[in-house]
């Protein structure tokens, strides 16, 4: 890739040469605990680009490429390379027109600085790529712990179930080749997911992470306390939730009845549901407060709108869409309710869906300790990331923003920073050449906190 590219004037390029090289702190992703202890030589390119990257994904099936091409599994060992290799062909001739694409950009950075290939992936030369890159492979014995710390990351925080031991990141921490701090976050989406099919039995299974039996909401709310205080004793550092739907003010007793409903196998309705999720999201908040530990709300995300798609694989494989599921006055009744109970902590939100970025932003500034969070999901290109910045900038304090995060499943992801970053310093540096900001001393100091100082303040 070009050596300016997204740095879009001179003060960027300036800004972005004398902080590039900060370390990268991840405080989001969902990297497998397992995968980074394990540390096992991935096998080819594909195992690393599309083995579980949703994004690219997507990229494919609107390119029209077969199913069998993006999530197919080899059904012999032998098979796989050949597989791979299709794949991966399959890719590089979605991606050859995907001009506009983020991903067009993210997959060239990423053969750049992991694989030192600056060709152009096109249909014509994929085979040829395919084979300089697993060559590159073999020969740096290419590993999950090799690209993070090549990637120059000080700090992962991962996403983990309140239910989980959190032995992978136990083993991790007694390992001291390794220089990286691997968090969990404490995501209790599975706790609060009343209408999943199989919520009792994840209800069973919580309870006895905690060697207390669940039979009601205060017995839910016990687990969860003692879960979280063993993920804060293990470095947790922010807390997460994603579910689709956004608590709606009510009662105790109200969540009361839909938990017990729920936890007998019933049915239970919209609108009980968002009255347990608001009595849970207070009662959560009050404890994040307590540890210090930064709640992340992540907003407006339709899940796995095609049927016939999540029956074939599932959930997190590229069938998501932007909603308005959270509508700004829900917003403002939950945080104003538990800052009144003293229960709000340093909190993160995002929206999948950029008409919010406004009308969330100047609801966030309204409480103390409570920012937008990085642009998001369908957002994170170069368009979504600026006018995130824009609302920021002009209805909150710039340099109170979180900056980048990966996100993703992929070991490669990273470069994704490095995409954020130089769009940031382009941000600032056009506001330096216009006069609409003065001070270059301030700019610098302001492209470290983003860049790094504000992330590495959520962990202790």
């Amino acid at each position: 890739m070009k050596k300016d590219i997204l740095l879009r004037n001179e003060a960027a390029k300036a800004l972005y040469e004398k902080a590039s090289e900060l370390p990268i702190v991840d405080y989001h992703c969902h990297l497998s605990p397992k995968e980074i202890y394990e540390d096992k030589e991935f096998g080819t390119i594909t195992d690393i680009w599309l083995g579980g990257d949703h994004y690219k994904w997507r990229v494919m099936r609107a390119f029209g490429i077969p199913e069998e091409f993006i999530t197919a599994k080899a059904e012999k060992p032998e098979d796989k390379e050949k597989l791979d290799r299709e794949k991966f062909r399959a890719y590089a001739k979605a991606l050859e027109m995907a001009a506009g694409s983020p991903l067009y950009v993210w997959s060239h950075m990423e053969l750049s600085q992991y694989f030192e290939i600056e060709d152009a992936l096109t249909a014509d030369n994929a085979d040829e790529i395919f084979d300089r890159a697993n060559k590159f492979i073999r020969d740096t014995g290419m590993s999950p712990r090799k690209l993070i710390v090549s990637s120059n990351v000080e700090i992962v925080a991962t996403t983990d179930d309140p239910a989980d031991s959190l032995e992978w990141h136990q083993k991790i921490r007694e390992d001291a080749s390794f220089p990286v701090k691997v968090a969990p976050s404490f995501r209790p989406d599975k706790a609060l997911s009343l209408w999943a099919d199989d919520y009792p039995e994840y209800i069973e299974r919580l309870g006895k992470s905690a060697g207390i039996t669940i039979h009601t909401l205060e017995d839910l709310k016990e687990v969860l306390s003692a879960r979280l205080s063993f993920f804060a004793d293990m470095g947790c550092g922010v807390s997460d939730v994603g579910i689709e739907f956004f608590p709606k003010k009510s009662s105790e007793h109200e969540a009361e009845h839909a938990f017990k409903k729920a936890l007998a196998g019933h049915k239970v309705s919209k609108a009980n549901f968002r009255n347990f999720l608001f009595d849970m999201y207070v009662f959560l908040a009050g404890e994040y407060k307590k540890h210090d530990i930064t709640m992340q709300l992540h907003l407006n995300a339709k899940r796995n709108d095609s049927t016939a798609l999540y029956k074939m694989l599932g959930a997190d494989v590229g069938g998501d869409s932007i909603s308005s599921s959270a509508p700004v006055e829900d917003l403002i009744a939950f945080l104003d309710t538990a800052d009144q109970a003293g229960k709000l902590p340093k909190t993160l939100v995002y929206t999948n869906n950029p008409d919010c970025y406004e009308a969330y932003t100047t609801a966030c500034t309204s409480f103390r300790g409570v920012h937008m969070g990085a642009a998001w999901w369908f957002n994170d290109h170069e368009r979504g990331i600026m006018e995130l910045l824009d609302r920021f900038g002009e209805n909150s304090n710039i340099a109170a923003f979180r900056g980048m995060l990966t996100d993703s499943r992929s070991f490669l992801s990273y470069a994704r920073h490095d995409y954020f970053r130089r769009i940031f310093a382009t941000w600032v540096g056009a506001k330096l050449e216009d006069g609409t900001f003065l001070s270059q001393e301030a700019a610098e100091k302001l492209i470290r906190r983003v860049y790094y100082e504000n992330a590495k303040a959520m962990f202790h």
